[in-house]
């Protein structure tokens, strides 16, 4: 397999480095605007199975020559490049997966189903940790049901030694973070779609271990288009972001204070996004490249089987990788997305055209071939 990365940031590294893990996969391309650095983990596979190359995923022609020569290729750049990405695989005529994270590009990406399906290829967005390996867990908790109830997902990146007063350390965009603290949520509630306020109806979450006591709340993006697939189905369904207790009401403070408002304000004769202080402000005290980080899920659904009531739920703790140098959010992330993209290369997902995780994913593979990383998903007893 010859297989294409696009983005060399932290998820595509993780996802190259897993990608060479496999000695079926001959060649992986690792393209990026900047090839300045190469992270620590893939040094030692520079050479003819890495190829790290110099790319602006703008131009067209350079991202059609690439895909053309590869078996898959994988999308770990932000959201706002993946429908033209998308596009552009179809074109080429190559399996095309993403990290995702905005619901309206993906229904935007489904409008080339029917291209996908004459090119015999898939097209699978939302494919890493959130969108993608919750939503994957929720539908298999869902297909043991004869009728489901609810569905509720819990995820958070968080680091092991938390310091005040966020307890909270960047393990991927900063800005993402802040869209989802300010974006509306999409819920099921008694069977119709809804929107939540990010940040809101904090609830304890307890995990078993160091972990112990989290907090839950509602941000956007998690549950990808299932509020949308099983409208009138499930009454129930929602997604909450973890975070240690006391973050949700600090973020929300900062929110209310307009400090998270993108419309420019007047400080001193300059115009200045509040968002953009912030990210400059708070960006250097939240990176500690030293700290290790940890990522913990809970997927819940309820509802009856056979005529009994049924709760059907799986968790996951995962903790940074000292030995390959790794953060967790890394593994849960980039490597979800690289074992979507052999699957696709593989011809494991069994049909052609444009699907999200839920919707396309076999599970029981998929949570094994996280299990050979170490990435254990639990079923909850």
């Amino acid at each position: 397999m010859r297989m294409l990365v696009l983005g060399a940031g932290l998820q595509g590294s993780a996802c190259a480095y897993d990608l060479l893990q496999n000695p079926e996969v001959k060649e992986v391309r690792l393209a990026d605007l900047h090839t300045d650095h190469l992270a620590p983990f893939l040094a030692p596979h520079s050479g003819k199975r890495l190829i790290f190359t110099p790319l602006d995923v703008r131009d067209k022609d350079a991202v059609l020559a690439l895909m053309r020569q590869s078996n898959a290729a994988m999308s770990a750049i932000p959201y706002y490049f993946n429908y033209d990405l998308a596009a552009i695989a179809v074109q080429a005529g190559v399996h095309f997966a993403d990290l995702g994270g905005n619901t309206e590009i993906v229904f935007k990406q489904k409008t080339l189903d029917a291209q996908a399906k004459k090119k015999n290829i898939t097209i699978i967005p939302d494919c890493g940790l959130a969108p993608g390996m919750v939503n994957i867990l929720a539908e298999h908790a869902i297909n043991q049901l004869d009728t489901t109830e609810s569905v509720r997902i819990f995820v958070g990146g968080l680091p092991q030694d938390p310091e005040p007063p966020l307890n909270y350390q960047i393990v991927y965009s900063l800005e993402g973070v802040l869209d989802y603290y300010t974006t509306l949520s999409w819920v099921l509630r008694g069977g119709k779609r809804t929107q939540v306020t990010a940040l809101s109806e904090i609830e304890p979450v307890r995990f078993d271990g160091s972990v112990g006591k989290l907090e839950g709340f509602h941000t956007a993006g998690g549950l990808s288009t299932m509020a949308f697939r099983y409208e009138g189905k499930i009454p129930t369904m929602e997604y909450k972001t973890l975070r240690y207790p006391g973050h949700a009401r600090i973020m929300e403070a900062i929110r209310e204070l307009g400090l998270l408002d993108l419309t420019p304000v007047d400080v001193k004769g300059m115009k200045v996004v509040p968002r953009d202080l912030v990210v400059a402000a708070m960006g250097p005290r939240l990176t500690k490249p030293n700290a290790h980080d940890l990522v913990a899920l809970r997927v819940v659904a309820e509802g009856k089987k056979k005529g009994k009531r049924k709760k059907v739920g799986y968790e996951m703790v995962d903790y940074y990788d000292e030995k390959a140098d790794i953060s967790a959010m890394e593994r849960s992330t980039g490597y979800s997305l690289s074992i979507t993209g052999q699957m696709q290369a593989r011809g494991e997902i069994g049909k052609a055209g444009v699907f999200t995780p839920d919707e396309a994913i076999p599970a029981k593979k998929y949570i094994a071939e996280l299990k050979k990383r170490g990435v254990v998903i639990k079923e909850m007893r």
